[in-house]
């Protein structure tokens, strides 16, 4: 399905050099950012306090996260649990508190706006599990990053691995810079993001690179610059489509989904933007570079003797 056809090539190759120093840039930054500043771990990695209230009717969940912050939680996550009259609350730590101590603040200060407000269960989260999210997380992008790998080397060719691999972690360092730069909290749903993402913008590379393996097949005597920047054109009409789609349902989650989905929202949108970037212009590029070949994809056929004898 094409919206349009763009009649001659754009030469993306020619600039190759000056995309990917911004990339380069833009990584630097993140990197830089995330080795001084680091991340904001929410409740989930931290460790904190976990309450479960119930209400007679359903109550506004802004109100809520107004009191936690007449509290000193200004980062509280409260959302609903279930249906709309139970609401889980996330707390971090508070020094000098239980999770008793703190629990019965909280009900002070929930009751003052709806005394119908009951507690169902309270759970301290401790630090451990957090650390062990973390390396679960960490792992979890490893494997992702090597099945990646795997996949596109059995596929195509372990030049578009590597150049893959290159392009979708440098879409990872790069959401987590602009979290560690702007210090939004980083939480379980935001690493589902990240993690998302990278099958996402795999997913374009693939498109892309099956392209310019179907190019090499028929453009037998264009060199690979063209090959390669007729790929990209050709699959534009496409890109548009796909992202665009995506993006407008990603859009509504992150300006009608309530905080609960505002951090995974931004995320994807991050995620998406330097997805298309990276697949085009960052992955490409590198197989360029690599110095891919019509050889590497397309194998000589086997002559069959004619008149052999019987």
């Amino acid at each position: 399905m094409e919206f349009f056809r763009i009649k001659r090539d754009i030469p993306f190759m020619r600039y190759a050099l000056i995309f990917n120093v911004i990339s380069a840039v833009t990584f630097l930054i993140a990197v830089a950012s995330l080795s001084t500043k680091g991340l904001n771990f929410g409740v989930d990695f931290t460790g904190g306090t976990v309450m479960e209230v119930n209400y007679a009717q359903a109550p506004d969940v802004n109100k809520i996260r107004d009191s936690m912050t007449k509290l000193g939680f200004a980062d509280a996550a409260v959302q609903n649990f279930g249906t709309s009259r139970d609401v889980l609350i996330r707390l971090p730590v508070k020094q000098g508190l239980t999770s008793a101590q703190l629990s019965e603040q909280v009900m002070a200060e929930l009751r003052k706006d709806n005394a119908t407000v009951q507690m169902r269960r309270v759970e301290f989260v401790g630090p451990q599990v957090g650390s062990e999210l973390i390396e679960n997380g960490a792992l979890a992008l490893l494997f992702v990053s090597l099945g990646i790998v795997a996949y596109l080397a059995l596929r195509f060719e372990w030049k578009f691995g590597v150049a893959a691999i290159i392009a979708n972690l440098h879409d990872v360092v790069i959401i987590l810079g602009f979290f560690s730069i702007f210090q939004w909290e980083f939480s379980l749903t935001v690493l589902a993001a990240v993690l998302a993402i990278l099958g996402y913008s795999v997913n374009e590379s693939v498109v892309v690179f099956d392209r310019i393996r179907e190019n090499f097949r028929k453009m037998r005597k264009a060199n690979v610059v063209t090959i390669i920047d007729n790929a990209i054109t050709r699959t534009m009409s496409r890109t548009i489509i796909t992202h665009g789609c995506t993006q407008l349902m990603v859009t509504s989650m992150l300006f009608f989904g309530g905080e609960t989905l505002h951090y995974f929202a931004l995320a994807l949108t991050i995620g998406i933007l330097f997805g298309i970037y990276s697949s085009v212009l960052v992955a490409s590029p590198i197989v360029m570079w690599l110095r891919v070949s019509r050889e590497d994809l397309v194998k000589p056929e086997k002559k069959t003797e004619i008149g052999a004898a019987i």
